[in-house]
């Protein structure tokens, strides 16, 4: 079944980085928003390396992005997928990362998982003509990564907020 990515990017003029997942997950699309699943350390990891509280609504999280300088999007823009398997993405149509790149200052690009980075790769590096940082996984799928580790690889980008 093809499904569009209902909900827009977040980002402001003052955005300094990119995170980019792959695909809203089941439970993201279920509540219009980004990092929906209960058990996804999105939100845990990014307010520990931001030292805020830990969002619970929509405004909250957007909030938290905004106030640290990180614009938040997806890689697939539209795709078949099967429930929120990122292996079972075909026909994809990406995004156009320019409507953020023309305007903000985005000095890097971080890729959250190997699926999202592996289609970031294929489908938008050479167009934009810019690499990304890929960062392990917050999905619970990637369920051999504790916090401490994904903050570990994930607190690289404290030194851009």
């Amino acid at each position: 079944m093809r499904l569009e990515h209902e909900f827009s990017p977040i980002y402001a003029a003052d955005s300094k980085i990119l995170i980019l997942g792959s695909f809203p997950s089941v439970k993201s699309r279920e509540q219009g928003f980004y990092y929906g699943h209960p058990q996804n350390r999105f939100w845990k990891l990014l307010a520990r390396i931001c030292r805020s509280e830990v969002p619970e609504t929509i405004a909250d999280k957007k909030e938290l992005c905004l106030s640290h300088g990180i614009a938040l999007w997806d890689v697939i823009g539209s795709c078949e997928i099967e429930g929120s398997s990122d292996s079972s993405i075909k026909n994809a149509e990406v995004n156009d990362l320019n409507v953020i790149l023309n305007k903000c200052s985005i000095k890097e690009i971080f890729v959250n998982g190997i699926t999202a980075y592996k289609l970031f790769v294929k489908y938008q590096q050479k167009e934009i003509g810019r690499s990304a940082v890929k960062l392990p996984s917050t999905s619970p799928a990637n369920a051999a990564w504790s916090i401490d580790k994904l903050y570990s690889e994930w607190k690289t980008i404290e030194r851009y907020i």
